[in-house]
């Protein structure tokens, strides 16, 4: 079995023989899946950032004589209904989609990293108080969830990244309080206890160290999982209202015209896909690295 998975990860990375001695970002790269991955992120993320430059039009611009027209040289993929640039549409999305999924995934990231910590570290009835509420979490649908907070709120970007960040911490908390369970009762915990540490230094010096490889590596995966999330609620109309250009929101405006001009659909539908495609091939790639089962073999 050992000598499967390791031809396999010498396949991936094209054949060369990469040794644990080799640095992290090395192996990282030597991995095409997750170079591929990287590749991919990192030129959504450049027209994201540089979509002022990029894009050939005004996003919100309406122009009815435009409407519904084929790609050509002056619209590179098209106009929408209200003769607005596709391109320019989806290169100011990748702002919005790729912006909030990944600022909601940090703010999922600390919280959840925090309440595991103090779970996991003093247990008793905080963590089973809080662990209950995990468990009420994750039993229910997230999407659900989402839909009921912002049904409360009210639509728009804000209330979908408090309803992410509301829902989402519990898995965070559930893997981390897990392994500081195991983290709290190693020897070198045990004695910087001894030697009058207080509690939040070993949690911040000691325990959270030993823990954040698998913290960034869920994040990673899950960032993937916020950005279609976020599409999912602006599909069906509770994240950016109009006119603010965001991918799902885009597929939920184009769907009218799935018959007639399929591209106001599949266009944004491939930037989605290609995005969780990319976080996902990097998660996969950090895991190999960074848990220790995997990288010696």
């Amino acid at each position: 079995m050992a000598d499967t998975v390791t031809a396999d990860r010498r396949r991936r990375m094209g054949g060369a023989d990469v040794t644990r001695d080799a640095g992290p970002f090395r192996r990282f790269v030597s991995d095409r899946l997750a170079a591929t991955g990287l590749t991919v992120v990192g030129l959504l993320a450049l027209a994201a950032v540089f979509a002022p430059l990029l894009a050939p039009h005004d996003p919100s611009a309406i122009d009815p004589l435009q409407r519904l027209r084929p790609r050509s040289a002056l619209y590179p993929l098209g106009t929408d209904e209200l003769g607005r640039d596709v391109l320019s549409r989806l290169l100011f999305g990748a702002r919005w989609s790729l912006g909030i999924a990944a600022l909601a995934t940090i703010a999922v990231m600390m919280v959840g990293t925090a309440v595991g910590i103090v779970t996991g570290y003093f247990g008793g009835w905080i963590d089973a108080f809080v662990m209950r509420v995990v468990d009420a979490l994750l039993a229910l649908p997230s999407l659900v969830l989402y839909l009921a907070i912002i049904g409360t709120l009210g639509p728009g970007i804000r209330n979908v990244f408090i309803a992410l960040v509301s829902v989402s911490w519990a898995s965070y908390a559930r893997v981390v309080r897990g392994l500081v369970l195991s983290v709290r009762e190693y020897q070198f915990v045990r004695a910087s206890r001894s030697l009058g540490a207080s509690d939040p230094r070993l949690m911040v010096r000691h325990i959270l160290p030993n823990v954040i490889s698998p913290i960034v590596i869920l994040a990673s995966l899950q960032l993937g999982g916020m950005i279609l999330a976020l599409a999912a609620l602006g599909f069906f109309g509770l994240g950016a209202q109009p006119p603010t250009p965001e991918w799902g929101t885009m597929i939920n405006q184009g769907r009218l015209f799935l018959q007639t001009n399929p591209g106001l659909m599949v266009y944004p539908g491939i930037a989605i896909s290609l995005a969780v495609l990319g976080f996902n091939l990097i998660g996969d790639g950090l895991r190999d690295i960074l848990d220790p089962r995997l990288a010696h073999r």
